[in-house]
């Protein structure tokens, strides 16, 4: 029998309606006629007030960061996983295995306390989350709370977490060999952001059909070196696809990368029955076109999970300080000891022991660019 909470804490509320921070008309006010300095109110704020200003206590306990585990009604509610969701309002759960309707798909919206206590996630409910909903008539339902999550791929964005997706255990990085390019770059900031995620990362090099698989040998032998499941995989040919099949069995798995590298094209040779939408690229730019709107959770039918995002041509890593950034390479490890200064951040420093040992050819010039990128904060 699940615990009941009963705790009280007090949490940050999201504004609900934004009343004016000061008077319309204050500078206006200065201009015509300084006097009026004088008789202005001295608690006047010249300033907003930001996005929080209110704080109330709910009955809940603070999990982990600045998750809230809400009290509900238990009893009258169901668990389920959620498949999709747009934006903060619309999502489709299923229920979990071993309730009465496992299987069967609600309909939800969020209920208003999920989506107004303060976080720092762009949304309160993403694809994959564990929720508790509140099942009414036609199969439709509210979410009543979303349990902590574990396994999430992110990214910034408008200085906010906003998470892809939750409780997944490992990431399948798509790139392409060829239309569009290879991006290394972009292949190091996802395996950055999984393993910040706490998410076991695997690289795909898809469209090896496009080009002579024996060129991308140095490359995929690096990160093989380094402890990386990488995968050459060609739709038209078949390579690689009855390993990725292994890979993704009795796992949750996202399909995450820039559009146009073929995600959905690879998830539709993996299970046909998916039938995914894609698009081709565009012969001036070299770029995808978007046909993954949006996050959905797909069953496969050999056992385990699969999420097809929609394509990111940039990657904003979230919460990852440049100090830090070194332990997420980890062919930097053996020789972040020796560097002279402890604080040194491997990019100008005097004595730097990585430094040295990209010259000696024993960390790849390549991804030590890529650290730099990252470091300095350049997309």
């Amino acid at each position: 029998m699940a615990k009941k909470i009963s705790k009280k804490v007090r949490v940050d509320f999201r504004k609900n309606r934004q009343n004016s921070a000061r008077q319309n008309d204050f500078t206006r006010q200065i201009h015509a006629d300084e006097s009026v300095i004088e008789d202005i109110d001295r608690e006047q704020r010249v300033s907003g007030k930001g996005a929080l200003t209110r704080r109330r206590t709910i009955l809940g306990e603070q999990g982990e960061g600045d998750h809230v585990v809400l009290a509900v009604d238990e009893a009258a509610c169901l668990r389920g996983r959620v498949i999709s969701a747009i934006g903060s309002t619309q999502c489709t759960v299923q229920v979990d295995e071993g309730q009465e309707g496992s299987g069967t798909r609600f309909e939800c919206t969020v209920r208003r306390v999920v989506r107004t206590v303060a976080r720092n996630a762009r949304n309160a409910v993403v694809t994959g989350d564990r929720v508790l909903f509140l099942p009414g008539k036609n199969e439709c339902g509210v979410i009543e709370r979303v349990e902590p999550r574990q396994g999430i791929i992110a990214r910034g964005h408008q200085y906010k977490q906003h998470i892809l997706v939750a409780n997944v255990s490992q990431v399948a990085i798509i790139s392409s060999a060829d239309e569009p390019p290879l991006k290394p770059a972009l292949i190091d900031r996802f395996v950055v952001s999984a393993a910040k995620g706490e998410v076991r990362a695997i690289i795909v090099i898809n469209k090896c059909d496009l080009v002579d698989v024996a060129d991308l040998q140095p490359m995929i032998g690096h990160y093989a070196q380094l402890g990386y499941t990488v995968v050459a995989a060609s739709v038209p040919t078949g390579l690689g696809i009855a390993w990725l099949r292994r890979l993704l069995k009795h796992q949750q798995t996202v399909f995450t990368g820039q559009s146009g590298v073929g995600k959905s094209s690879l998830l539709n040779a993996i299970q046909p029955g998916l039938s995914m939408k894609t698009g081709d690229i565009s012969r001036v730019t070299q770029k995808g076109r978007h046909t993954t709107r949006f996050a959905q959770l797909q069953e496969l039918s050999f056992g385990g999970w699969v999420v097809d995002t929609p394509g990111i041509r940039q990657l904003e890593l979230w919460d990852v300080h440049p100090a830090e950034m070194e332990g997420y390479f980890i062919e930097f490890r053996p020789f972040v000891p020796g560097c002279k200064f402890p604080d040194c951040l491997h990019l100008v420093e005097e004595g730097c022991a990585v430094r040295e040992a990209v010259k000696q050819d024993l960390i790849s010039q390549i991804r030590y660019e890529s650290y730099i990128r990252l470091v300095i904060g350049d997309d």
